[in-house]
């Protein structure tokens, strides 16, 4: 049975993950703030969902942020943290900026509905951290806002990437502790699961939904090492790279499939000159600078797309 107290339009934001490549999705979200008349978009949007660096982007939103502050923050740590060596510093770094900007908050502080996305390791399936009982499928009454866990936590669990980071192990509400990793490797693109909880928990209609999908943008990958030995140490992160690409095309393509009939805005453009190449690792400042503006100039290309369905 449809809820009569449902708004009459959902609006859904879904942020990918895609480590550095954030910026972005950054320059694309500065231009959709301002078209929407420079109000916060947790104000703007009834659902955010975000993977990894969709993740920290996601839950700021959610709690209020500008898009602009957002983007300080990323030039003031992003580069630094991916320049760092070896998982245990990168995560290291990673935990110590959490705490930093979220310190003890929890998913009751977050202003709309939120889906931060990770991976349990041992179970091989989906945990995503909601704010709001409305968004559960089904045990409503022992439902507890990002299942009791801090924000910081689960932001740094759908940002562990590994192996560029380590895993997390979270205590969740019951006591119980679970293993977790990267939100990429289940849905990088985090899309479907955002519908999903639009059509099936909050009982809207697909005519109802408005969705705004967010890449990272496809770029070439950086030059290879030859030399035989490097090969070997960074096969799994070459791995990893191309694992989350697959699983971005994959969702993207099933969510055109599944619900086409869905008001629906993907922006994630393909860049494919040298110049371009990047990886979720990428801290050049340089490049990151230039991945923001690529994000801005791919929002012009649906300007008139997205005026038209968040009307």
């Amino acid at each position: 049975m449809e809820n009569e107290l449902a708004p009459k339009i959902c609006r859904i934001l879904s942020l990918d993950g895609g480590g550095a490549k954030g910026f972005y999705t950054l320059g694309v979200l500065n231009q959709l703030e301002a078209l929407l008349g420079k109000q916060p978009l947790s104000g703007q949007f009834d659902l955010i969902f975000g993977t990894s660096t969709g993740a920290i982007i996601a839950s700021l939103l959610a709690l209020g942020k500008s898009v602009s502050e957002i983007h300080e923050l990323y030039k003031n740590y992003v580069p630094h943290i991916m320049a760092l060596s070896g998982a245990n510093a990168k995560s290291a770094a990673l935990e110590k900026l959490a705490v930093e900007v979220y310190g003890e908050l929890k998913f009751d502080s977050i202003k709309t509905g939120v889906g931060i996305v990770a991976t349990r390791w041992m179970e091989e399936k989906p945990m995503i951290f909601k704010s709001d009982v409305n968004q559960a499928h089904g045990s409503h009454s022992t439902f507890v806002p990002g299942f009791g866990c801090k924000i910081a936590d689960a932001v740094v669990a759908s940002c562990s990437a590994y192996p560029i980071f380590n895993r997390k192990v979270l205590t969740i509400k019951d006591g119980s502790q679970v293993e977790l990793l990267d939100g990429g490797y289940c849905a990088n693109n985090p899309t479907l699961y955002a519908i999903a909880d639009a059509v099936q928990a909050l009982n809207m209609r697909r005519d109802q939904l408005r969705v705004v999908s967010i890449g990272v943008g496809n770029y070439p990958e950086p030059p290879k090492y030859w030399h035989n030995w490097v090969i070997s140490k960074f096969f799994l992160v070459q791995l990893l790279h191309k694992t989350l690409g697959v699983n971005t095309h994959s969702m993207e393509q099933l969510a055109f499939i599944l619900f086409k009939d869905v008001p629906m805005v993907r922006i994630n453009d393909v860049y494919s000159t040298p110049d371009m190449a990047a990886d979720l690792t990428e801290h050049n400042m340089k490049k990151l600078n230039l991945l923001y503006q690529r994000g801005e100039e791919s929002f012009g290309k649906h300007e008139n797309e997205l005026k038209k369905l968040l009307a």
